[in-house]
Formats: structure tokens, sequence, C-alpha cells
């Protein structure tokens, strides 16, 4: 890393991709936003996101193309735990001096304790558990929507649309949260069948802000679609701690919303994270943090 003048920390996940540049001392310069990073709905498109954040980043910090060779870019990206989506996006070519790929998960786990061992469960659109012990990795969960990632907002927005869809049919009761959902959709059962066929996370997700707004006005479907997401989030903690957790961050999006939904046990494991998977992806750009080796 001879020739490395900035650090480039980038956390990626199915909602969108984050670019942090700072100086190599670690200072940040600059910051910016784009779309999807989540490297399993298409190595190109996550490239193609992450170039455009670390371009919109460096221009923010009067930089340019040139200055791209002289940055190591650590990539905490959803679906990085899959080898085959790592070595095809490893594979693609790249202006930058270094990358190293590792999950958003672990990205998010160095930041939350400083690079020290510790555990997360991050909650956004989807979800996963970390806990980095003795060098060793553990996860749970974390295998995407819509097969795993239980206590994310995507599988949460899934369950709300089925128990619309039943609610249409007259099985369940229709809260005020199902007829907004259907308000959305125009009352119209055909758009939301066609809708879910090419539905991302990101679409299923969007629904969890009302879904905690409801919640907190006493809508019965509401209420159950968060005791649900809560005891799953506890069901991810419960399996960290069995290997060795102590205390626990919780972070993304739903995570830092569920606590008052927890049992007191759990509301007692929780700790304070000291960054973000910002700050993680700051640290592996300083050196390799590669989940699989090319």
């Amino acid at each position: 890393m001879a020739n490395i003048r900035f650090l480039v920390g980038v956390d990626g996940g199915g909602t969108s991709c984050r670019a942090r540049i700072c100086d190599i001392n670690g200072n940040t310069l600059s910051e910016a936003k784009t779309g999807s990073a989540n490297i399993l709905l298409g190595s190109s498109v996550a490239m193609a996101s992450i170039n455009d954040a670390i371009a919109t980043a460096a221009e923010q910090a009067g930089l340019n193309s040139s200055h791209f060779r002289h940055m190591s870019v650590g990539l905490a990206l959803a679906g990085a735990e899959q080898q085959d989506a790592w070595y095809a996006f490893m594979k693609q070519p790249h202006p930058y001096g270094a990358i190293t790929l590792n999950t958003d998960a672990y990205g998010a786990c160095l930041g939350a304790w400083g690079g020290k061992d510790g555990a997360i469960l991050i909650a956004g659109t989807g979800s996963c558990g970390i806990l980095l012990k003795d060098g060793q990795q553990h996860v749970v969960g974390g295998r995407e929507f819509p097969i795993s990632d239980q206590g994310g907002g995507a599988v949460m927005g899934l369950r709300l649309i089925q128990q619309v869809l039943l609610s249409v049919d007259g099985i369940v009761e229709q809260t005020p949260l199902a007829r907004s959902v259907l308000e959305y959709f125009n009352h119209d059962v055909d758009s939301i069948v066609s809708w879910s066929k090419t539905a991302r996370p990101c679409d299923y997700g969007q629904f969890s802000p009302s879904i905690f707004a409801h919640a907190a006005q006493g809508d019965k479907l509401a209420v159950e679609m968060l005791l649900q997401t809560a005891a799953d989030i506890e069901m991810w903690m419960n399996a960290l701690i069995q290997r060795g957790a102590d205390k626990i961050c919780l972070m993304g999006s739903i995570a830092e919303r569920i606590h008052a939904w927890l049992i007191p046990p759990l509301q007692q494991r929780i700790a304070t994270p000291q960054g973000d998977a910002m700050d993680g992806a700051i640290a592996m750009a300083r050196s390799n943090h590669n989940l699989y080796q090319l």
C-alpha cells in the first residue's frame, strides 16, 4: 500500500450504498450515498453503485478519477458471504489501488467494537448476526431474502402483504394498516400480485416505517408484525449468546427501533455501538480483510 493516500469505506446493502473517503490518518473528507450494492443482485450492478458513490464523494472532496489509484477501498457488502458471488465481484476490473471485500455484517461488527472482539445483530432491510471472537467469525442467518433475513424489514413487509391479502379474502381482520397498504396499490389485488413478481427486498422493506407508526396507534396487525419481528431478533440474539457472545450491539433501521419489544433479559444484553459499518469499512481499508482468498 505504498502509493495509498486515501482510505475509502463502503457500506452496501439491499437499499443503499454509502461511501466515505478519509485521508491516510482516518480524517473524513467526504461521504456520498447511491443505490443498492447487494452483490447477490448482480456484481456489475453493485460495482456500478460503488463506483458512483465513490466518484460522487470524490467530487465533493475535490478529487477526481486520477486519485482512484491512490485509494484503498474497504467493501462491507451484503451478499459477500456467498462464495461464488464474492469471486464474481472480485474478478471485475476496478480503478482503485486496492480493495478488500467482506460482509456488511463484518464491517458493522468491526465498527461497533472498535476493531475488537464482539457481537452484533444487524436488522435493516435484511438481517444477520455475527460474533468476532479469538480470530474467528461466527455468523448466524444472513442468507438473504426470502429464505432467511428474519427480523429484517423485507421479511416484515412480505408477512404484511400476506396478511393484507388474507384480509381481502375476509380471513383476518382488515386493520387501518392493511387498508393503507391496499390504498398504496389502489385497492387492486392484481396490482399487488404483479408487483410481487419483480419486487426486491427494499420494495418489501419500504412498509416497515408504516408498521411501526401503526403499532404506536395500537393497530392489531402492526402489533402482531412487531411481536413476530421481536421474536425473530431474540432468536438471533440467543444464537449469538450460545456461541459465546456477552453483549450484542443492535444495528440497522429495524434493530434500533425494536428494543422496547424485546424481553427484558435480552434488553439487558444490548450494548451501544462505538461506530458503524462505515467505520468498520475504513478499518478494512487499512489492511486485508478479504472473506475469501483470490
